[in-house]
């Protein structure tokens, strides 16, 4: 269990890493969070340096009922810093993680270096081992590829406390619909092992895989990322919206939320930050009846 008597899913609302969207999912009151080392990692990896130090870690840990350090492998991959990555540039990103987490003393669960895409199944399991002796107090999240197949994936389930399944990968690649097999199978075999879903907050998979762990999106995000609202069973414009009234009914909640952190406030963030709670709140009640509440 990832927090003391667990009884449903929980949701981590993603992003984490910036904190003023930290503070906002605070106001709409959600509990379990996720972040990116990707934004610390990536300059240490430039300078050429192992000196990583932030107070967000620790900030997010102590006050979420459980947080997930996500290792910013996907962004360094695939999103604007794609480019080849071979085995020592990947080993170094490992380390600086490592030092990370050691640095800032963040307790909480830490995602793997999940390179199979990259360097092959051999390579991956051989950095999950290192990152594992190196952070022995923090829960280590596994995560599976389609390359690893079938014996990857018993292999993996007998190590691992803590293994997650990248929902986006199986959508790309037609398999979505093998998700509710994958962590039935993973949780018959190994019934005591946390789940995760990686980028999901789909709520009929949320229905099914209910006795998984763990989920995460930045779905609540979108409203001021895309201009997307996401209401109960659709998706709407943000021009849809009565901004006033958001504004109007929330606005309490942005200031005393920037008075409790010492904050500057614009009347474009005002607008934002009333937009980003209202989703949060929203979202938070529609996946709380597929996946349980926040508690």
């Amino acid at each position: 269990m990832i927090s003391p008597n667990q009884h449903n899913l929980k949701v981590h609302f993603a992003g984490s890493e910036s904190l003023p969207f930290f503070y906002i999912t605070k106001e709409a009151e959600i509990n379990y969070s996720l972040f990116s080392a990707f934004p610390f990692v990536i300059g240490k990896m430039k300078n050429n340096t192992n000196k990583t130090i932030s107070d967000v870690p620790q900030i997010i840990y102590n006050n979420s009922e459980h947080t997930i350090m996500d290792s910013g492998l996907f962004t360094l991959m695939f999103g604007s810093h794609a480019g080849l990555k071979d085995k020592t540039y990947l080993e170094k990103w490992m380390n600086l993680l490592v030092e990370f987490v050691i640095s800032t003393g963040y307790k909480g669960s830490v995602v793997e270096v999940d390179c199979q895409k990259i360097l092959g199944v051999d390579e991956a399991w051989d950095l999950r081992q290192k990152m594992k002796q190196l952070l022995p107090d923090n829960k280590m999240i596994n995560v599976f590829h389609l390359e690893d197949g079938q014996k990857g994936l018993d292999k993996m389930i007998e190590y691992s406390d803590y293994i997650a399944l990248s929902i986006p990968e199986l959508r790309i690649f037609n398999k979505k619909d093998y998700t509710y097999q994958l962590t039935s199978y993973i949780k018959n075999k190994k019934p005591e092992i946390d789940i995760h879903l990686l980028g999901c907050t789909e709520v009929d998979m949320l229905r099914q895989c209910s006795f998984a762990s763990s989920s995460d999106s930045t779905s609540w995000m979108s409203v001021t990322r895309f201009g997307n609202f996401s209401a109960d069973d659709r998706t709407i414009n943000i021009n849809e919206l009565d901004k006033e009234m958001i504004i109007e009914t929330y606005k309490p909640k942005v200031y005393d939320m920037i008075q409790k952190r010492g904050m500057n406030l614009s009347e474009k963030g005002l607008i934002n930050y009333s937009l980003l709670i209202f989703q949060a709140e929203v979202l938070k009640n529609k996946y709380s009846l597929y996946a349980g509440p926040q508690d």
